[in-house]
């Protein structure tokens, strides 16, 4: 039977690609914008998130969803914040944690192969993902980790932007690696949000931590997915005028940040604008209904989307978004981009409060009042 070691090791290592490195994007990527099908569709949508990166009236939310840190853009998302052309993340868990956190950690994802015999990985402990492998024993470790974290935090509700801050402050004292987006986003102040957190080794970690309050009586910390929807909607509605959406996948992510709109006009505020800027690289098909494929057409059907500035790419995102990406860096809108640093408008408590103004109730005393 073959080793672990036969699979996993360093010449199989997933190495993250560096857009930074390929200035001759910029003019194949402009050159794309005189062809047809989804070349043209692919310069458009540069076109517009660079006409979002140059408006400083807009904040830009970058939506992740699929295997895309494991597969090797980490360096890619991790430099549009460092660069200050991402203000706001909204995400799976599997990507902010499974794989970005985990790859801070010190593990690594290793190139592999769908044709293999599962079984013999599944009996060395190798998990797959299509043609990568993750290390089952290394995933184990990300669960404990994410319990220790947790075990810190004071038992209440949790939103995931408080969890994964934390989880940025873990790296920065006990990280091995420092180039993934989780760190660099607490860095920069750009808040991270999970809505559905418990899909992912945060999840296990929430489970023993519960487990564990549960068997002692003791108070326990819980997610709070209620409170990160009103938190990215507060953040639409008061940060800056206008927003982009950078949607790579589909799902969840995709669909939390562009009901934010909706959901501000329920608090009453009925002038909220729509995303002004939207694009959404995806493979996914419109005709089964399914979320990753509605067009963002549809979703100004809702009240989501201004129809002015989006574009659909139809294309599979380990392609399309180190194109898009080299291409906006080539271009240089963000030399002169300044940070909206949108987890400032959080307090220590983790309560939304305007920047410059009082620091806000605790939140005991927002309970109470």
């Amino acid at each position: 039977m073959a080793k672990k070691s036969d699979y996993l090791n360093k010449k199989s290592l997933v190495k993250h690609i560096d857009v930074s490195q390929y200035a001759e994007l910029g003019k194949l990527v402009a050159a794309m914008g005189d062809t047809s099908f989804q070349a043209r569709n692919l310069s458009r949508a540069t076109d517009i998130l660079d006409m979002a990166a140059r408006d400083e009236n807009c904040s830009t939310i970058l939506c992740l969803a699929g295997s895309l840190v494991s597969a090797g853009l980490k360096k890619v998302i991790a430099d549009l914040v460092n660069n200050n052309l991402v203000d706001a993340i909204v995400s799976t868990g599997a990507i902010v944690v499974d794989q970005d956190f985990f790859e801070g950690l010190g593990f690594s994802h290793y190139k592999g192969t769908p044709f293999v015999n599962d079984a013999e990985l599944r009996e060395l402990a190798i998990d797959r993902i299509y043609d990568h492998y993750i290390d089952e024993d290394e995933l184990r470790l990300c669960d404990d980790a994410m319990t220790k974290i947790i075990d810190a935090l004071p038992p209440r509700p949790h939103t995931s932007r408080e969890i994964i801050k934390a989880m940025g402050r873990y790296l920065v004292e006990n990280g091995k690696k420092h180039d993934g987006f989780v760190e660099a986003c607490y860095k920069k102040n750009v808040p991270i949000f999970v809505p559905a957190f418990s899909d992912c080794s945060a999840g296990f970690g929430i489970v023993l931590h519960q487990h564990n309050r549960l068997k002692a009586g003791k108070p326990m910390v819980s997610f709070d997915s209620g409170r990160d929807f009103l938190d990215l909607t507060y953040l639409k509605m008061h940060a800056s005028k206008d927003t982009a959406i950078f949607m790579v996948g589909g799902g969840v992510p995709k669909n939390f940040t562009q009901d934010t709109v909706v959901a501000a006009e329920v608090l009453g505020m009925h002038d909220c604008p729509m995303h002004k800027y939207a694009v959404q690289l995806t493979v996914a098909d419109e005709r089964d209904g399914a979320l990753s494929g509605s067009t963002l057409k549809e979703a100004s059907s809702w009240g989501k989307v201004d129809l002015t500035y989006e574009q659909m790419v139809f294309g599979e995102a380990t392609i399309t978004m180190p194109l898009i990406v080299g291409a906006l860096f080539s271009r240089g809108a963000h030399k002169a981009r300044k940070g909206k640093e949108l987890a400032k408008f959080f307090n220590e408590d983790g309560l939304f409060v305007q920047p410059g103004s009082k620091a806000g109730k605790s939140r005991k005393t927002a309970a109470v009042a």
